[in-house]
This record gives structure tokens, sequence and C-alpha cells, in this order.
């Protein structure tokens, strides 16, 4: 089995949580990405669908895709997870013949596709291309993360050699490039990903690297990040992307009170998500403009309630907060008027 599938199934576990429980007050979670980025971004948006419907979602911050779609998989009280496509198509290239991987997808449904997020690889301005990355010192994302899966992928694919190669996320590699200990590193975001808005990115000394290598497209989407999207790149630069989808569980609200409130949870979100698309464009991220949601991957199936939730008269369960009753007159307030009654009563 190759390295980076063991890497996943260990991470995985293969041990599933067994959640019967449900509590008063229901939680949700959706596993994004780390604080700079585009899943972050798109959680909040989504978080800020349900509040306004009563339904609270909690936005988790995490290494990324192989974190989020284990999450999905794994974690209590965890509905939804932003994966990218290509960690999606790996593991479907080797679902056919490999048992173990079989049991790590069973049950992890799409819920809605959502944008092209771009491969970004920021390198001094020594580095000319993907190839120039040979024998030099690379960041290429955690280990759980779908930055490193895709920067590893693409590597291998390109027959690419590197000096070295670290695995921190992207927040801590832009300071060591500015510093000069590494240099260059991968970063799959939607553009404009808020982690290259930093002010001290100089265009004479960094830029974004062209990925335009033949060999990548038959794999990835050819793009375009326009001149600029960032203040350090006044040129567009042709790049490749992967799509960013929303994947949920297959919950069987027949199973247990768990599975039932989690698949009511996914269907009004699904609700929520559609309707709301309109506010989402007008106030959201930008990417919510470019959304595409007949773009599934192939292989992967929608889950059960998020059709529910996509049905013409389904409406989402959202539960007004109960209106605080006004306070009344303070107790001692209403002592002394009763007793100035009746002393305006005896003689």
């Amino acid at each position: 089995m190759p390295s980076k599938l063991a890497i996943f199934l260990s991470a995985l576990g293969l041990a599933l949580v067994a959640t019967t429980a449900v509590a008063d007050n229901f939680e949700r979670n959706i596993m994004t990405g780390g604080p700079s980025g585009t899943y972050i971004r798109i959680g909040r948006d989504i978080a800020a669908l349900g509040a306004e419907c009563g339904l609270g979602l909690n936005v988790v911050e995490s290494a990324g895709s192989l974190e989020n779609f284990i999450g999905v998989r794994n974690r209590r009280n965890t509905q939804f997870g932003i994966v990218q496509s290509d960690v999606l198509e790996y593991l479907k290239t080797f679902e056919a013949n490999d048992p173990e991987v079989q049991q790590a997808v069973r049950g992890v449904r799409i819920m809605f596709p959502l944008y092209n997020e771009e491969v970004h690889v920021l390198a001094r301005s020594g580095v000319a291309d993907l190839k120039g990355l040979a024998g030099q010192k690379i960041a290429i994302g955690k280990a759980d993360s779908g930055t490193y899966l895709t920067a590893t992928l693409m590597l291998d694919i390109l027959q690419i050699k590197v000096g070295e190669r670290l695995t921190i996320n992207p927040d801590e590699a832009l300071p060591k490039l500015l510093s000069g200990e590494i240099d260059a590193f991968f970063y799959v975001a939607g553009a404009p990903a808020p982690l290259f808005a930093n002010a001290q990115i100089d265009g004479t000394k960094f830029h974004l690297l062209p990925i335009k290598d033949a060999p990548l497209l038959a794999t990835y989407t050819a793009a375009t990040v326009p001149a600029a999207t960032y203040s350090f790149q006044q040129e567009p630069v042709d790049l490749v992307a992967v799509k960013a989808v929303l994947m949920t569980y297959d919950y069987d609200p027949k199973k247990n009170a768990y599975h039932r409130e989690s698949c009511r949870s996914v269907s009004d979100f699904s609700s929520l998500i559609l309707n709301g698309m309109p506010a989402l464009e007008a106030k959201g991220h930008p990417k919510w403009k470019s959304v595409d949601l007949t773009a599934l991957p192939p292989g992967w199936q929608v889950g059960t309630c998020v059709k529910v939730g996509m049905a013409i008269d389904d409406k989402p369960v959202c539960t007004v907060p109960a209106a605080q009753p006004a306070p009344g007159p303070d107790a001692n307030e209403e002592y002394l008027n009763l007793l100035k009654q009746r002393l305006k009563k005896q003689p």
C-alpha cells in the first residue's frame, strides 16, 4: 500500500465512534481549516445562515481536508467537513481493491460541490517554476492536510526531488519563507486567500509559481489567479486548481436519536444553503460567486438527508429564541408601594 494512503488510514484509525446520546441542545460542527484560510471563512458563512434560523453550528479549525474527512467519518457531533476533490479521487482510486479504504470511506457522502481552490506555491524569486524546486527546502503542509496530499502527488507526478520537505502548515511556512529559512511552500486555498494579504510579501523577492505542466492537467483543472489578486502579484498567474466539496455522513434517522437529529441538521442546512445562495454571494466570501452545485465529483453519492432538505416542500426546523419577559417592578419597590397604600387607610 502506498505510504500516503497508509498515513491516511493510520490517522483514520478505523475506530468508529458509537454515538447514541443526544444532548438537550444538539451540537453541530463543521470541520474547516486554518485561521487564515478560505475554508474557515466558508464555514463561518454557513454558520451565519444557521444562526439566523436559531440553529447553532460550531466552526472548527483543522489541518484541512484529510482531517475533515476523518472528522465527518469519526468525530462526535461533526456533521460537515470541507474536503478537496483530489483527496476524494485519491481514495476512490484505491477503494475497489482495498478493504481498508472501503471501510474508511463507508458512509461519507457529498453535501454540495463548492468552488475551485487554487494550488498556490509561493517561492523566492530565484525559483522559476515547479521543476525549479529540485534540491530546494520547501514546506508541503501538515501530514493530515489536503495541501500535504496535493503537494506530495504533484511532486511525485513530476518526479521532482526536493532537498527537504517540511510538514508544517502554511501559517508557519510563510514566516520561514520571508526569513529565508525555506525556498517555497504549497498552499491549496480559494483565491483570494487571506494568508497572502500579508504586507511583508515583497513582489520583488517572492512570487507565485506558474503551474502549467502537462502531466498535472490530467488530474487538476487549469485556472488563473487574476492580476492584482494579491498586492505582490501584478500579473495574472496560470496554475491549477482542485474543487472544494462540502461532505457529510449518510445518517439513518431510523437507527437512533443521534442519527435522527444529525439527519435533520443536514437537511436543515441543505435547505438553508440553497435558499441562502443569493445572500452568500452578496455578503460571504468571494468564492461563493463561483460555486457550481452541478459539478459533482465522480464516484461519490449525495447524502440522503441532503436530498430531503432539497425538496421544494421541506422547511428548516428553525428555532426562534424565546422572548425574555419584560422585567417586572423591583420586588422591594412593590413592597413599599403596597405599604404606602396600607398606611394611608389607617386612621
